[in-house]
């Protein structure tokens, strides 16, 4: 058994999507990044890499490189699956969370969930999505970013 955090955050900037856990979040803003910004999907992705020691997503995935460029976090997920097979890990669950002061995100979490689960190819009951404020408090509290976290458990018993 493996253990991995993840941890992403990004700047909310005018004339970009917000999109989470894949589903675009009606808001005025959107995360500013080298790809679509999915905080969650990358802390997540972050946690699997960390938890299989595989590294992180910026070697997966370098800003410096133009097929990267408003990528689809989801596909990169799939990509970041791809390499957990090949060593021969399994996702026992992911908890998560996304830190934002706006907007609500209450009616998003499921369908975040069941993105993450099914480019996982995993139970929605073992990945865990959540959302909080910062009750105005630092950069998530007066709405210039949004920040995720991640833990989650591998498997791999050929280890």
């Amino acid at each position: 058994m493996r253990i991995g955090i993840g941890y992403d955050v990004h700047k909310l900037v005018a004339e970009r999507l917000l999109i989470l856990g894949g589903v675009t979040v009606p808001f005025d803003k959107g995360l500013q990044g080298h790809s679509d910004a999915d905080v969650l999907v990358h802390a997540i992705m972050d946690a699997l890499l960390g938890a299989a020691s595989l590294g992180d997503i910026g070697k997966f995935f370098p800003d410096t490189d133009d097929r990267y460029k408003n990528a689809n976090s989801l596909h990169l997920l799939a990509t970041v699956k791809q390499a957990l097979q090949a060593s021969n890990f399994t996702v026992v669950n992911i908890d998560s969370i996304i830190v934002a002061q706006k907007p609500k995100l209450a009616d998003f979490l499921p369908k975040m969930a069941q993105n993450i689960s099914e480019v996982l190819d995993i139970s929605t009951t073992v990945v865990n999505v959540k959302a909080t404020t910062e009750e105005y408090l630092g950069f998530t509290g007066n709405g210039e970013g949004i920040a995720a976290h991640a833990v989650c458990l591998l498997e791999n018993e050929r280890l």
